[in-house]
C-alpha cells in the first residue's frame, strides 16, 4: 500500500494550500506555487483564444498575471486565491488586447464626429427615453448610418463605454474593487477584446482597408485609389467590416462562428 509522505520543507508539494501562503517567501515554496495554479492559468488563457491568435501567446500572459496575483494575493482579506487570480489574469489579458488596439490611430475629422456622436447619443436617449437607432442618429447628426457605425467602432476602440456584463464579470469587478484588482480600467468593458478580436479576424485585404482609413487618414476616394479598386467596393467592404464589428460588441467574445457568419470575412470576389 502507498503511504504518503509526511510534509517536509523540501517537499512543499505536500502541503496543504493554506500552510503554503504563510510560508510563500521560501525558496522551495515560491517554486511550488506556479505549478499548482498553471493549470487554472491556461483556462481563463483559452477563453480568450481565436483562429488568429497564438495560445501559447495567451498563456504566456496569463502565466504573468499568475505570478502577480502571487505576489500580491493577501490570505487575511478572506478571499480564496483563485477567485483573485482569476481578476488579476483575466487583467493581465486584457491589457494584452487592449495594448494592441490602443495603437489604432484615427483620422483627426473622426475625433470630432466621435465628440458630436456622444452629443447626439446623449440628446436623442433624453428625448426618446430609450437608445437611438443608427438611422435616428444619423438624421440627427446629418450623416448616413454608415459614418454613424464608423464613429461608433471608432470611439468603441479607442474609448470603449462600458455595455452589459454577466454574472461572471460582475464578480470580477467586485473582487478587484474588494482585493485592489491590477487596474481599475481592465475591469470595465469588454468591448477593447471584441474589437481586437474582429480586427485579427479579418483577411489580409480587409485588414489593408481599416488600416489605409484608420492609420493612412485615407479617404474613401484614396483608398480605392491605392488599391486599385473602385470608391464604391471601398465603402462596400467599410460597411460589412464597421457592421460586424458593432454586431460583435454587442455580443458573446467567444462566438467565433457568430463572428465569422456576420463579418462574412474574405474578399468579395467582385468589384
Amino acid at each position: 500500500m502507498h503511504v504518503r509522505s509526511a510534509p517536509t520543507p523540501d517537499n512543499p508539494g505536500l502541503l496543504p494550500e493554506s500552510e503554503l501562503w504563510k510560508r510563500r517567501d521560501e525558496p522551495e515554496v515560491k517554486a511550488e506555487l506556479p505549478g499548482r495554479f498553471l493549470a487554472f492559468a491556461k483556462s481563463v488563457a483559452i477563453k480568450y483564444s481565436g483562429p488568429a491568435e497564438q495560445i501559447d501567446d495567451l498563456i504566456q500572459v496569463a502565466s504573468l498575471g499568475l505570478m502577480n496575483a502571487i505576489d500580491r494575493f493577501d490570505p487575511d482579506n478572506g478571499a480564496p486565491f483563485l477567485a483573485f487570480a482569476s481578476a488579476t489574469i483575466n487583467g493581465e489579458l486584457k491589457r494584452h488586447f487592449r495594448d494592441r488596439v490602443a495603437s489604432l490611430r484615427l483620422p483627426r475629422d473622426l475625433y470630432e464626429r466621435i465628440g458630436e456622436l456622444e452629443r447626439t447619443t446623449s440628446y436623442l436617449r433624453n428625448e426618446l427615453v430609450r437608445e437611438p437607432t443608427f438611422e435616428e442618429t444619423a438624421d440627427a447628426m446629418g450623416c448616413d448610418e454608415e459614418e454613424v457605425l464608423e464613429c461608433m467602432a471608432a470611439q468603441s476602440a479607442r474609448h470603449p463605454i462600458p455595455i452589459g456584463r454577466d454574472e461572471s464579470d460582475h464578480a470580477d469587478a467586485v473582487l478587484e474593487d474588494r482585493l485592489g484588482g491590477p487596474d481599475e480600467e481592465l475591469g470595465r468593458s469588454e468591448s477593447r477584446i471584441l474589437t481586437a478580436q474582429i480586427l485579427r479576424s479579418l483577411d489580409p485585404w480587409d485588414r489593408r482597408v481599416i488600416e489605409l482609413r484608420f492609420n493612412d487618414e485615407m479617404s474613401q476616394v484614396e483608398i480605392a485609389e491605392q488599391l486599385g479598386c473602385s470608391q464604391m467596393h471601398v465603402s462596400r467592404n467599410l460597411r460589412r467590416i464597421l457592421d460586424g464589428l458593432a454586431d460583435q460588441l454587442t455580443a458573446e467574445p467567444d462566438d467565433e462562428l457568430s463572428q465569422r457568419d456576420r463579418l462574412g470575412t474574405g474578399r468579395p470576389k467582385h468589384r
